[in-house]
Parts: C-alpha cells; sequence; structure tokens
C-alpha cells in the first residue's frame, strides 16, 4: 500500500518547531525534525514513524516545510499549499490518502486528487460546522457521538484510536516530583473544565501543581501590566490559575511533564457529550502518570479505579487527588497497570493492521 498521511500544526507548537528545525534547510530535514519530536504521533501510521519507502507524510498547512518539497522539486511561480499537496500525492503515486486535517482539505480537495488515488480517508473527533466530508471513503474517529454527526449528514464512519507511541517508553522511569500536571487549552467556553482547573489550581499552597496553558493573544494581554488598565476582566483567569500558569508544552517535552508527574489531569470539552478518550488520556497513560479525568463513557483499557481515577464534579476532582496522592503507593500501580493495558491494547502495529482492514473494507 503507498500511503500518504497529511497531518497538520497546532498554531501554538510552531514556535517550538521553528526554535527545533532552525538549522535545517531542506524538506526532509524539517520533516525529520517534526517526527522525531513527537507530537502528535499517536496518531502516525506505523509506516510513517518507521520512514518506510512506500510511506509519505507532511503536515500540509507548514508552509515553510511546504514550499521546501515545492522549490527542491522545481514548481515555479508560488503555488498554494493545496497546489503542494496535490503535486506531493502524484509525485508519490499514493495508493491511500489518509488526512488528518479535513477541515482545511475537505470534499472538494478530494475530488482533485489524481487517479492513482485508490481511496481517501479522514480523521475527525471534533464537530466542523458546515464541513463537507461526504467524498471521503469513511470518516475515521474514536468518539461515537461525533460519528454520529458524520453519518447523519451523509458520510460513512468508521472506529478508529490512536496508538501508544513506544517513544514514551522513555519516559516516568524515575521519580515523580510533580503532584498534578496539567496540559492544554484554557477557556471560559469551556465551562466545566475551567471550573475543574481553577478548584484544583487551589491545591498549590500545599502541593507541587503545574499547569502549562495555551493562553489566547487577548488573555495574556488582559493579564499584562497594561491589560490590568484596559476592560478585558472576562478574558483574564481566575487568580489561582493565572499563579501558576506556564507556557504550553508539546511533542517530547509534554512526554517530559507527564514524565514527571504523578497525576495527569484531564477534563473533556463541553462539546464531547458524555464520549471519552482523548489524546491527553492516551499521553498521560503512556507515560505512567495516573490519569485523573472526568466520568463518562470509555475506551478500552481505560478503567474507573482499576487503570485511572474519575470525577463527577469539578469539587469531586480535588477530593479523588487528594486521595490518591495520600494513598500514593497504591494509586502508583493503578498507574503502571494503565500503563501496560494502554501498551498492549493500542499498540503500533494492530493500529496498522486495523487501517488496512478499514481500508480493504470501505
Amino acid at each position: 500500500m503507498r500511503l500518504f498521511q497529511n497531518s497538520a500544526l497546532y498554531p501554538s507548537y510552531l514556535t517550538r518547531l521553528n526554535q527545533l528545525a532552525a538549522n535545517t534547510q531542506t524538506f526532509a530535514e524539517r520533516r525529520r525534525v517534526f517526527l522525531h519530536d513527537r507530537f502528535g504521533a499517536s496518531h502516525f501510521l506505523q509506516p510513517v514513524l518507521d520512514r518506510s519507502p512506500e510511506a509519505f507524510f507532511t503536515n500540509g498547512d507548514d508552509e515553510v516545510l511546504q514550499r521546501r518539497w515545492a522549490r527542491e522539486q522545481g514548481m515555479g511561480g508560488e503555488p498554494t499549499l493545496e497546489a503542494i499537496l496535490l503535486a506531493q500525492i502524484e509525485h508519490h503515486a499514493t495508493e491511500v490518502f489518509y488526512n488528518l486535517d479535513p477541515v482545511r482539505y475537505p470534499s472538494a480537495f478530494v475530488a482533485k486528487l489524481p487517479g492513482c488515488v485508490k481511496k481517501a480517508l479522514c480523521w475527525r473527533a471534533a464537530p466542523s460546522g458546515n464541513a463537507d466530508f461526504t467524498a471521503y471513503a469513511a470518516v475515521l474517529g474514536n468518539a461515537p457521538s461525533i460519528l454520529d454527526i458524520w453519518r447523519r449528514r451523509g458520510c460513512r464512519v468508521e472506529s478508529f484510536f490512536p496508538a501508544h507511541d513506544p517513544v514514551m517508553d522513555e519516559y516516568g522511569r524515575g521519580e515523580r516530583p510533580v503532584d498534578v500536571a496539567f496540559a492544554g487549552g484554557y477557556s471560559r467556553h469551556h465551562r466545566t473544565r475551567a471550573r475543574t482547573l481553577e478548584q484544583v489550581a487551589q491545591l498549590a499552597d500545599s502541593r507541587n501543581i503545574v499547569f502549562c496553558l495555551d493562553a489566547s493573544r487577548l488573555t495574556r494581554l488582559a493579564e499584562s501590566t497594561i491589560g490590568q488598565l484596559l476592560p478585558l476582566r472576562r478574558h483574564r483567569r481566575p487568580d489561582a490559575i493565572a499563579a501558576i500558569a506556564r507556557p504550553p508544552v508539546f511533542g517530547r517535552a509534554l512526554y517530559e511533564l507527564i514524565g514527571s508527574a504523578k497525576i495527569v489531569l484531564n477534563g473533556a470539552i463541553d462539546m464531547a457529550g458524555t464520549d471519552r478518550g482523548n489524546m491527553r488520556c492516551f499521553e498521560a497513560m503512556g507515560c505512567g502518570a495516573l490519569l485523573v479525568s472526568d466520568a463518562g463513557e470509555y475506551p478500552d483499557g481505560m478503567q474507573e479505579g482499576v487503570t485511572i481515577e474519575t470525577y463527577d464534579t469539578p469539587e469531586r476532582a480535588v477530593e479523588v487527588i487528594s486521595r490518591t496522592l495520600q494513598d500514593w503507593p497504591g494509586s502508583a500501580e493503578i498507574a503502571a497497570l494503565g500503563r501496560a493495558r494502554i501498551r498492549d491494547i493500542y499498540r503500533k502495529d494492530v493500529q496498522w493492521k486495523q487501517f488496512g482492514d478499514l481500508v480493504g473494507r470501505v
């Protein structure tokens, strides 16, 4: 199977990538730096991570990366990112196109794919407005309620899961000085998560709590000295959160944070309904931390009181965290079992076989 996997960069991650890849000159060098940093690696299929000659990977929204490829291949003028991606697919003689960025490249893009492409599939685990994915052979995801949305819109849908990144095994083998870590977005629009973070942040007086938060431009301005004088109060984070907030972390830096934490706090965003099992769950358990997350419907291997701990209200989150830290030897055993389960159930070779089976039936 000649596989082409397209992904995308999280806007806040681009600064880190540009720093890591500052000394690179070629498409291959920048892509190698990105893949080594493991950002999003749970979604990348085994042939991509194994550098198989039959697999091609790119981030179709990385303008630096894509324009390097275009120059190296002699594309004239200033082609659009879409034109470059189409040229890459044709140059690779792709048979199966797997797209992790379908909102940017929806059905209209699929209609332009070269004839060598036999099947196009995409991953989407979030509502996406009026985006049209009906031209894809299937929309993949691990959230049943989200898949139901796409099914009702006329798409074929298939259940598919992230996989354990083997590099995670390198992290979290020593002391864990951080009591509770959270990494992710903070938004007043995600009310339950925001309340949970505010409650847990109040433990910072007696516990080592680390929140690495992706703050908006308005939030950064609102919390600055000048911003305190402006009518931006609704964009400021609660004092308990702002006092301990650190910049966001990604890739191997995220693995390092999780590997140094006893507990990783997780909270689904409001649109998730009762579905659970977002990427942070796989990353937390894969790096050996105890996942403390909100109650809901979890995938195989994530079982309350056995491999993870859950809470049903923001206030309960504090109680669960305090209890698990007080009995850390017992809680560490739960975390270790969780790590083993994730590593066993969601192996990369299993993910790749499931993808191949899926391609065969759509």
